[in-house]
């Protein structure tokens, strides 16, 4: 998007990118942004659904049924309409990235479906949906911050974890969790936004150039993380990572409950029935 937007705007529109949570955390750029101290952020769509809640929709088990449905999506009315639901929230939306599908993974026990999960401590996100999809499952919910969670594995204060596979060899978690089970519950994508103090800013112009910049990098963005997956998989069965798996059918029927409770709620329902409807 750097790149892109560098060469559209003739060098008059840049980004300067401080990788590495040298800003912060997601919560904490996330804050940032709506105060106006920083332009723009990328972060994971369970980060946001605490402070926008229409994008909790992304955090639903079993909600997109692959990675096509996903992005059919995302980049059609459904996405349009996250993406400017955090406005409001001073949070405009710019594009979605490919965060792949979250899936359990465990230090000492295999598993094959959700009774396997019984009374073990899973780290997951800090976000509601996330405790309650762990809890639901089978497991037991132990949000924590991401960059606590290798010594927590170490020290046996979790049993395990859920993630992308590009998280899990990053975070180096394979070296401590031998068992990557991919039932594939979630597909949390990830959201580039905006500060809506800064876009205001913008002229009609760099905004266009913003925009197809963004677009732009979508398209490599899904290549790059295709790639990096295929190699994490290679690089982990390497390691003597043993890939489990399952049938995903009683996950799916375990996690219903979560997709009904949701559809009770008015604001969440109309957004549930369209994705299903595609």
């Amino acid at each position: 998007m750097q790149e892109a937007l560098n060469e559209k705007s003739g060098g008059k529109l840049q980004i300067k990118i401080f990788p590495d949570g040298q800003l912060g955390s997601e919560r904490e750029t996330i804050e940032l942004l709506q105060i106006g101290s920083i332009a723009m952020t990328k972060v994971s769509a369970a980060a946001l659904s605490n402070f926008a809640p229409e994008y909790q929709i992304t955090v639903i088990p079993y909600l997109f049924r692959d990675s096509e449905h996903l992005f059919k999506n995302l980049e059609g009315e459904v996405g349009k309409q996250m993406l400017e639901s955090g406005t409001e929230y001073l949070l405009r939306g710019v594009c979605f990235y490919d965060a792949g599908a979250r899936s359990f993974y465990t230090k000492d026990r295999a598993v094959n479906s959700p009774d396997d999960l019984d009374g073990l401590k899973v780290r997951v996100q800090n976000d509601q949906m996330s405790v309650d999809m762990a809890n639901t499952l089978g497991a037991s919910a132990t949000p924590m911050a991401f960059g606590e969670l290798y010594t927590a594995l170490q020290q046996n204060v979790v049993d395990g974890a859920e993630n992308n596979i590009p998280s899990f060899v990053s975070s180096n978690h394979f070296e401590v969790c031998k068992y990557y089970i991919f039932d594939e519950h979630t597909m949390v994508p990830d959201v580039v936004i905006i500060g809506t103090k800064f876009w205001d800013l913008l002229s009609e112009e760099e905004k266009e150039w913003l925009d197809a910049a963004a677009k732009e990098s979508v398209a490599k963005q899904k290549q790059f993380w295709q790639e990096t997956v295929v190699e994490n998989k290679k690089m982990l069965e390497e390691a003597g990572v043993e890939f489990i798996y399952p049938d995903k059918e009683p996950f799916v029927e375990k996690a219903k409950p979560i997709m009904e409770r949701m559809r009770q709620n008015p604001k969440m329902k109309p957004i549930i029935d369209k994705v299903n409807a595609n």
